[in-house]
């Protein structure tokens, strides 16, 4: 559900009538638009026995006002209090229990997302239970659930209230006072701050037609979905689709912070910025993330963990907004390790335009890249997070597309990509640990040390 997918937005229909989205190896989807605006979207996969609904609210922490910080994910909270068809957090877990499901949220710092698994029988039921605790929450309970958040927001803290998220801390570095520099759940100070009549308010800007969109994953029929979604759905407000400045330009760099906290290891984050999924650049990315971490044999864990023994698990990601991207690097080590781990890792992405990249090498990751998006074929879930993330990005790329895009990386492009995104005065670096002061001497001294551009 967490990664960040995008569908095809050819095919309009305000009728809601049935309107083929993809053709080709992966079929699979199916979309309609209600006169509200709301979306509707089924990736039909007859051969599986069960279903997932998602439904995606395009609003997060983005899109929030400083002093608003973590409305979104407080409003999120609130829902599953209870709404006017099923009364108490209770009655709704059972309605969706006994349909086979498990109610579940997450909030992003561009979108919300609702969803479950559920028996393929059992669609209405799932349907009406989501659309309902949207369109008539009670929003009650407000003091309870702020409590509850500022006791999550403390596993992001240490004692002294300091901010130990790596996450947290490279966004604010790079993003600055942007919307997405904010954390999801809020500071402390601005949930505490945060009105009833404030969350209340930020519900009915943002749960409209216009920003929702419901996918149904699995052996499900798309005229039965779009059937139940309509008088559901179909009754939000129109509203308007939240807007967000576009995010700062990346800091000049090398950025370095280093956080004090009492622990056995220093846990570190280097992030470089990435290139949109819209982007041309981004399938290169996406080549040099797999080349990078794609499984032990690949560059990065074998050179570092299995080779050098300098750390238990090293990982490389990619986290894409609409019109933002980030590359990250994160890992534990002890203290004394982290300068020799980090120039090693630093080298390994250097080796990317410097060394050879064997014809091979860059064949097995496209097909391991089609394998991925093909096993999705089975997984109601990576539909959904594939569809409703897509579909509220509005994105025209299909599955195959993507794979297309991909397949075309080479060699050149590979490199010239790299080149771009991991240079010097790009870096930020977070680490947090014991002994802050000299880690961000050692941190300091690997990155000039490195053969970075």
């Amino acid at each position: 559900m967490k990664a960040k997918r995008k569908m095809a937005r050819r095919f309009r229909d305000p009728l809601g009538r049935r309107s083929p989205m993809a053709e080709g190896p992966f079929l699979v989807g199916q979309r309609a638009w209600l006169p509200n605006g709301a979306r509707v979207v089924v990736a039909r996969t007859p051969g599986l026995h069960s279903a997932m609904l998602g439904l995606y609210v395009g609003v997060g922490s983005r899109h929030e006002r400083p002093e608003g910080n973590g409305a979104s994910h407080f409003v999120e909270h609130l829902l599953f209090r209870g709404s006017r068809g099923y009364p108490d957090s209770r009655a709704m877990n059972a309605a969706v229990e006994a349909a086979g499901g498990s109610m579940n949220a997450m909030t992003t710092r561009d979108h919300t997302c609702f969803y479950t698994s559920l028996h393929p029988a059992e669609l209405e039921t799932g349907i009406d239970v989501l659309t309902d605790i949207v369109r008539h929450p009670l929003l009650r309970d407000v003091e309870v659930e702020r409590r509850v958040i500022l006791d999550e927001i403390l596993d992001e803290v240490d004692a002294r209230g300091r901010d130990i998220d790596s996450d947290n801390l490279v966004k604010r570095i790079a993003f600055q006072e942007h919307g997405l520099g904010q954390k999801i759940a809020g500071t402390r100070r601005s949930v505490r701050e945060l009105g009833e009549d404030e969350l209340r308010a930020h519900h009915a800007r943002h749960y409209t037609g216009a920003s929702v969109v419901l996918v149904a994953a699995g052996p499900v029929s798309f005229d039965e979905v779009v059937e139940l979604a309509r008088p559901r759905l179909g009754a939000l407000p129109r509203g308007r689709a939240p807007s967000s400045a576009p995010p700062p330009a990346w800091p000049v760099g090398p950025v370095i912070r280093t956080v004090e906290h009492d622990d056995a290891q220093v846990e570190f984050t280097l992030a470089f910025p990435a290139p949109p999924e819209q982007h041309p650049d981004h399938p290169a990315a996406l080549v040099i993330r797999r080349l990078l971490d794609d499984g032990l044999s690949s560059r990065l864990p074998f050179e570092v963990v299995e080779r050098q023994g300098l750390a238990y698990a090293i990982h490389a990601g990619m986290e894409t907004f609409e019109d933002a991207g980030l590359f990250c690097f994160e890992g534990a080590c002890t203290r004394a390790r982290l300068e020799r781990l980090v120039g090693v890792l630093l080298s390994v992405v250097a080796e990317l335009w410097k060394g050879e990249i064997p014809a091979d090498e860059l064949a097995r990751v496209k097909e391991r890249h089609r394998m991925s998006l093909t096993f999705a074929l089975d997984n109601p879930s990576e539909l959904v997070g594939w569809f409703g993330t897509g579909e509220l990005a509005g994105s025209e790329e299909t599955l195959e597309q993507r794979c297309l895009r991909v397949e075309r990386v080479t060699v050149a492009d590979v490199q010239r990509v790299a080149r771009a995104m991991f240079q010097r005065r790009q870096l930020v670096a977070v680490a947090v640990g014991p002994d802050a002061r000299a880690q961000r001497r050692r941190l300091g001294r690997a990155i000039a040390a490195s053969d970075l551009c």
